[in-house]
């Protein structure tokens, strides 16, 4: 059974450890990108081997998740620094800078901040 990646998201994304309790056949991890808000992440390991074989995959090879920043540049490079692997190189759009980042597991994030921040 594939484990948690708790590192990857407190080590390498900055995250706070929110909660980690182990319970009966599973364990109850959260992660939050800003403890002062109420954003939060459960982290939820597969129970069984078709849940395995989605890992990496679960949304088809598009972004999974998107993680807002206020200083795009900062946290950019923060995380190349720490060994994020980037899928591409940071782009303009017209809502404002991204770039797309790949979890330990191969799920695919952005990274990205609004024109407006």
């Amino acid at each position: 059974m594939a484990s948690i990646s708790v590192p990857l998201h407190t080590d390498k994304l900055g995250f706070t450890l929110v909660e980690d309790t182990p319970q009966p056949g599973k364990r109850w991890v959260v992660v939050t990108p800003n403890p002062e808000s109420d954003c939060n992440i459960l982290l939820a390991r597969a129970a069984n081997e078709r849940q395995e074989s989605f890992i990496g995959n679960q949304c088809g090879g598009r972004v999974f998740l998107f993680l807002q920043t206020d200083n795009f540049w900062r946290d950019y490079n923060a995380m190349k620094a720490k060994g994020v692997k980037f899928c591409q190189k940071p782009r303009e759009e017209e809502y404002g800078t991204v770039v797309v980042f790949e979890d330990l597991f191969g799920n695919r994030w952005d990274l990205y901040q609004n024109k407006q921040s």
